[in-house]
């Protein structure tokens, strides 16, 4: 509670050094609502991803590839503090571990609710996957767009970043190129 009242004080002056009344009826809440959004937003902070993972690792003697693509990803600009969204594709071959299909997703939100680069997001879900279950390879694709270029700076609305980190079988380029293939199909 303590945090949110700090926060609140803080909108508050930027609100007021912006010109803005913050009295004025549609504002009076305003600072407090912003507060809880940003914590909201940056509760990755607060969350371990290898507990996450730990939570659901179970012991599977299975070893082709496990694709989890299509993940929603919400995120803020650590330069701007300005959200970045997209999808986030995640493979990983067994080795003797598998994870709980909904671990992946948590995992990529944990890091996506943290001031970010789509780079650094990027290696960090596929770190912290290669390192928790030991697995022959792990591959994440992320694809997004960014408010900092679309609504300030080069104002390109249209414009995606991709990035890509791989481990493992991964580098192997027939892997590699079967993981991509399926993150560009429609199978369902």
């Amino acid at each position: 509670m303590a945090q949110t009242e700090k926060l609140r004080l803080n909108y508050e002056s930027i609100l007021t050094q912006l010109g803005e009344q913050v009295e004025r009826e549609g504002l009076m809440k305003t600072p407090e609502r912003a507060a809880k959004a940003m914590q909201f937003l940056t509760q990755g902070y607060e969350q371990d991803p290898v507990a996450v993972l730990k939570s659901a690792m179970f012991r599977q003697d299975y070893s082709e590839m496990v694709v989890v693509k299509d993940i929603e990803l919400y995120s803020l600009c650590e330069h701007h503090l300005l959200p970045f969204f997209g999808k986030a594709h995640v493979a990983y071959i067994p080795n003797g571990y598998i994870v709980g299909l909904s671990k992946i997703p948590r995992v990529v939100d944990v890091f996506a609710r943290r001031l970010q680069v789509q780079e650094r997001l990027t290696i960090e879900v596929r770190d912290v996957i290669q390192e928790t279950l030991q697995p022959l390879g792990v591959a994440v694709v992320i694809e997004a767009q960014h408010m900092c270029m679309m609504m300030r700076g080069v104002q390109k609305q249209n414009s995606i970043t991709t990035t890509s980190a791989f481990t493992g079988e991964f580098r192997n380029a027939e892997t590699r190129s079967e993981f991509l293939r399926l993150i560009g199909t429609r199978l369902h």
